[in-house]
């Protein structure tokens, strides 16, 4: 019984991250994702305010899941959603001015975001509060992955450079260089446009897409030579077997 409750509570953490990611596998939050990713700083800038969000209202709802009344159930989401989307909005304004610049409006449609309402309707107000949590951080981190993969790829091909310390003023700035350089550069800055972040996306879908059938293809090639095997075992017992018989 405790491993199946391990078990369940792994699962609960570990799928989203990969086997359901949000963005990657459900296509889920694409909105925000393409918007704020023209750098590796709003990218996890974005997914860490995403994960504080998710996490605290997967957590409360799944707490209060017995005491709201089923008529109200959405609206009581929402008002908890932004309850907490307000916090990580000041909070954000307060402290890392240029962060909140740069991911704008974003930073309050969390309220409205399709994967936070969609995990306290499908999985915290049915789910015990260690679970829901494990829910939140799983797909928390999912998500700020994903959003990593796509600001990185982004930035490098837009500016040919990665660069620290512009959205979080704590951090030197710092630049790091990599498409150019003295004497060249390589960096085509269509990839820093929402043109670009489509494209971005579409290839990163393509490669995860090329992965997933060639382990598909590796597992029908594995089943079909498991399979000839046991005929040729068994075709091999029958004429053993008919031998003695003689």
């Amino acid at each position: 019984m405790e491993k199946k409750t391990r078990s369940v509570h792994a699962e609960s953490f570990l799928a989203p991250i990969w086997k359901a990611n949000p963005l990657f596998v459900l296509i889920l939050g694409t909105c925000p994702a393409l918007a704020t990713t023209t750098s590796i700083e709003a990218a996890l800038g974005m997914g860490l305010l995403f994960t504080f969000v998710l996490v605290c209202s997967n957590v409360l709802i799944s707490a209060l899941r017995k005491v709201i009344p089923d008529e109200v159930h959405v609206p009581a989401y929402i008002v908890i959603i932004a309850t907490f989307v307000s916090v990580v909005e000041m909070f954000t304004k307060a402290y890392l001015p240029p962060l909140y610049s740069s991911l704008g409006v974003f930073i309050s449609l969390l309220v409205v975001n399709c994967i936070v309402l969609g995990r306290a309707e499908a999985f915290a107000n049915k789910n015990t509060v260690l679970d829901s949590l494990l829910d939140g951080l799983g797909n928390g981190i999912g998500y700020t992955i994903a959003l990593l993969i796509l600001g990185a790829c982004r930035e490098i091909l837009g500016t040919g450079e990665i660069t620290f310390g512009s959205k979080f003023a704590f951090i030197p700035l710092t630049h790091l260089p990599i498409l150019k350089g003295e004497g060249f550069d390589f960096s085509m800055p269509i990839f820093t446009t929402p043109a670009g972040a489509f494209i971005v996306f579409g290839i990163v879908m393509a490669v995860i897409a090329a992965v997933n059938n060639h382990k598909a293809d590796v597992e029908k090639e594995k089943a079909r030579q498991e399979r000839l095997a046991a005929a040729k075992a068994k075709n091999a017992a029958a004429a053993s077997a008919g031998k003695e018989a003689k």
